[in-house]
């Protein structure tokens, strides 16, 4: 592998040939978060060239610093794998970037290079010999085999990153946004494999770069689940049968039970008192201000909403506290897979990607997990016509029973934190409904009409 690399801040003539096609291709990806805005330039933090572009295939890494319309700042970082060839087959025609016409790469074409075996073969065989390759370090548990023979196919299912997997053994994730600092889709994954929890693949190889400060996390592989069916398409097959899906769901419920138990003890954990509990209604009154103002059909409901964080407020007066750990930070039936056994996994530990990474890593209350989980049993039951209120209910139940027999404790007795956190998790979802999916708006909306009545008992 040769290697060129960019200091950060300075334009290169290979970013300025790439940056009108990357303007018009960029905007299009599933897993670009700046979407509505128009893309106006890009910044290199650090430009490597993996295969030069002198033969049948070039392949470039790069980290670029987005820049757009009305958005402030220095701009998001982003990881781009770009290969370079003379022509396209046409097997690889959806992955077109573009024709470059002046520059270093003049009379080429450019492509998103994952859809391509070999290119994503190049990052399976840095990752197994642990090679540095200009500010690219590449790792590996010394106890884990990564053999050479397995064919790499990109997974093309919408996420807010990219996936290839390796035959049926190993799966890559590569993050698309990325900042620097400690990235908890690596960290709580290696913290729950040194505590031997079985419901996460512990992670066999990771990827950072080293641009002179905190490095990026760039992508991890872990062992691929054979035969895992993803928890959402699952809960929505079962639906479209009629079948129930109570016998799931409880078992979910003591897997992520499991996965609370393992990073409670891996990771400190922290007292919520006075102070914090009201900051923690605070923040949510503040969420909720301004979702009124985004979401007009919120207006009615505004009053009764603000009930129940007013009983956290009540809380933090009596002088109660919980206690706070490591969660997963994004839970939902998306984010869980089922294997051939019948075993449940839960991944995806990166949080919310739109938060703040500090913030992400922040121990919570193990009840925001949960909230998050209710919620994705509604959103399955609402997404069928007709809805199926009853499957949703009976979900809620299972699960919730679920988690109490391994944690011996049962999150519908914290009924107001309970219906605090599921309140915040519907009002996200009405604002993320409004401007993506107006459609889609009534399914929170109807979980919001719920919330807010003033007879509410957070009841699964």
């Amino acid at each position: 592998m040769a290697e060129t690399v960019t200091p950060y801040g300075r334009n290169t003539p290979l970013i300025a040939s790439l940056d009108p096609l990357l303007r018009t291709w960029l905007p299009r990806q599933r897993w670009f978060a700046g979407k509505g805005r128009p893309v106006t330039g890009f910044t290199p933090v650090a430009v490597t060239e993996l295969l030069p572009p002198d033969g049948r295939l070039g392949l470039y890494h790069l980290l670029l610093r987005v820049h757009q319309t009305g958005v402030p700042g220095p701009g998001d970082c982003y990881q781009f794998v770009i290969g370079v060839r003379e022509a396209l087959p046409p097997r690889l025609a959806p992955a077109l970037i573009g024709h470059v016409t002046q520059g270093p790469l003049a009379g080429r074409t450019v492509y998103e290079a994952l859809y391509d075996p070999r290119p994503a073969e190049v990052l399976l065989e840095a990752l197994r010999t642990q090679a540095r390759i200009g500010g690219l370090r590449f790792e590996r548990d010394p106890g884990q085999e990564i053999r050479t023979d397995l064919v790499a196919r990109l997974m093309t299912a919408e996420q807010s990153n990219s996936s290839v997997v390796y035959g049926d053994t190993f799966i890559l994730k590569l993050l698309r946004r990325v900042v620097t600092g400690v990235n908890p889709d690596l960290e709580l994954p290696l913290a729950l494999a040194r505590e031997g929890c079985p419901r996460v693949p512990a992670p066999t190889a990771w990827a950072y770069a080293e641009t002179g400060r905190e490095p990026y996390v760039l992508a991890v592989l872990q062992p691929y689940v054979r035969g895992g069916a993803d928890g959402w398409e699952l809960a929505l097959r079962e639906l479209a049968k009629g079948e129930d899906f109570a016998a799931e769901a409880r078992e979910l419920g003591r897997a992520t039970a499991e996965v609370h138990t393992a990073l409670a003890r891996a990771l400190p954990t922290v007292t919520l008192g006075h102070v914090q509990l009201q900051g923690l209604a605070d923040g949510m009154i503040a969420r909720l201000e301004a979702a009124v103002q985004a979401v007009p059909g919120l207006r009615p409901y505004a009053t009764g909403l603000r009930q129940a964080y007013a009983a956290l407020y009540r809380l933090a007066a009596e002088g109660d506290t919980r206690t706070a750990q490591r969660i997963h930070g994004d839970l939902h039936l998306g984010q869980c897979l089922r294997s051939a056994d019948g075993q449940w996994s839960l991944i995806d530990f990166e949080g919310e990607p739109a938060r703040p990474l500090a913030e992400r890593r922040l121990p919570q209350p193990p009840v925001r997990d949960i909230a998050g989980m209710l919620r994705s049993f509604d959103y399955a039951a609402r997404s069928v016509t007709p809805p199926a209120p009853d499957w949703a209910h009976g979900c809620r139940a299972a699960y919730c029973a679920g988690y109490a027999e391994v944690s011996g404790h049962d999150p519908r007795a914290d009924a107001e934190l309970l219906r605090a956190y599921e309140t915040d998790k519907a009002v996200y979802e009405a604002v993320y409904e409004a401007r993506h999916r107006p459609d889609w708006l009534p399914v929170p909306l109807s979980a919001i009409a719920r919330l807010a009545a003033p007879d509410q008992e957070a009841r699964p």
